[in-house]
């Protein structure tokens, strides 16, 4: 059988395990040997940990460490580990690859380097955007604050009692003695990371009732918040576990230039600010509107986990000589056969930017739908895996 592998979203997670035997993973299996690859930093190489990474030296040291942990050198990670499992005899030492989300930005990467190592290339919900620009991170913000202003209206018209519950919840939180509320873990809840709940909650497939039955826990019967809100809340933080993904996410858009904040700077625009300000939106009756997956510097304050490492993700914000990500000039002479599936309403990765990416990538086949959210090959893998395989050997045409 010819190797797959399949390249996790992020960054800074680990790859699946296969215990729940993911419906796209049955059907990767009946065609491919599927390798799960741990991105560097992660699961079982070498993870980056919230305590193992003050063991790098100062901020400057854990900044420079940091740097290392990018798409470039997890593409040159698994050319070593395709030359270590692939025989020269299988297909000339060559494999298929699948990324999703973030995976799928790697995968423009490996096309851009090191397309000789690839039989054929899928991506589920990861076209990168922007690929000619020093950091397009600006470019993507000011696209998916509109997108996730716009799953806020679907969800309260999915739960219209929320809007007067997040506002009471928002009302509670500010007029607590810190401007929020101690979890746990030693972090502060405050309205700012409350909104921070719409990562997981608008943008994935039941991601709207995760997000309201979380919400109806918030208060006891007194009007006190609950340790039932408290621990979910925790959990659903990935920042102790995951410190990559807050450390690292915008640099994923960086190959010359700084991000500096992308997200935090386009969220004060007059553009976005009245909208995204949770105290003023509670207290004048407007609808508090949830974020989605914009990594912003206070979180190295309000986080217990992150607090130390907030001179080091400073120096990563300010950083401006990125190498590159992506080479253009070899995507647009592309030879290996690639498919995408592209979600219309994705919240993550912007469609409209992701055209303007596809269309500089020679011969990548789209499949464009509003079926699914950015879960969606977790949602039915099973269907987009099948799609994409038939797309991309021509097993289906498309005008």
């Amino acid at each position: 059988m010819p190797c797959l592998l399949f390249l996790s979203g992020g960054p800074g997670f680990s790859a699946p395990r296969p215990h729940d035997a993911s419906s796209w993973l049955k059907s990767a299996t009946s065609v491919f040997r599927v390798i799960l690859m741990d991105q560097r930093g992660t699961g079982k190489s070498n993870p980056i940990t919230v305590n193992n990474l003050s063991r790098r030296g100062g901020p400057a040291e854990q900044a420079k460490y940091l740097s290392f942990f990018r798409a470039d050198n997890i593409v040159k990670d698994a050319e070593v580990v395709r030359k270590t499992l692939v025989a020269a005899d299988s297909y000339g030492g060559r494999w298929s690859i699948i990324g999703q989300s973030f995976g799928g930005f790697c995968c423009a990467t490996y096309l851009s380097f090191a397309p000789n190592s690839l039989i054929e290339v899928l991506m589920t919900g990861g076209i990168p955007p922007g690929i000619l620009e020093p950091c397009a991170a600006e470019t993507v913000y000011r696209r998916l604050y509109k997108r996730v202003a716009l799953q806020n209206a679907r969800y309260y018209e999915r739960f219209p009692g929320d809007v007067a519950l997040v506002q009471r919840i928002v009302n509670w939180l500010a007029a607590q003695p810190m401007g929020g509320y101690e979890t746990p873990s030693g972090s502060l809840l405050t309205p700012r990371a409350l909104q921070l709940l719409g990562l997981g909650g608008m943008g994935m497939g039941g991601g709207f009732e995760r997000l309201h039955f979380t919400l109806e826990t918030f208060f006891d019967s007194e009007g006190d918040i609950t340790p039932c809100f408290l621990k979910s809340f925790d959990q659903q933080m990935p920042w102790d576990s995951n410190p990559l993904y807050a450390m690292l996410h915008e640099s994923i858009y960086c190959q010359g230039a700084a991000s500096s904040w992308a997200a935090h700077r386009v969220r004060q625009l007059d553009e976005f600010r009245p909208a995204f300000d949770a105290v003023d939106a509670a207290s004048s009756g407007r609808p508090v509107l949830f974020t989605g997956e914009m990594v912003f510097p206070w979180m190295f304050d309000d986080f217990a986990c992150l607090r130390p490492y907030k001179a080091a993700a400073e120096l990563i914000a300010q950083k401006s000589d990125w190498g590159k990500l992506y080479d253009a000039d070899v995507l647009a002479c592309n030879n290996v056969p690639a498919a995408a599936a592209v979600y219309f309403e994705d919240m993550y990765v912007d469609c409209e930017l992701s055209q303007a990416t596809a269309a500089r990538i020679r011969g990548l086949r789209q499949w464009v739908t509003s079926e699914y959210k950015h879960s969606g090959i977790r949602d039915d893998g099973g269907r987009i895996f099948d799609r994409l395989i038939n797309m991309v050997r021509d097993q289906i045409l498309l005008d």
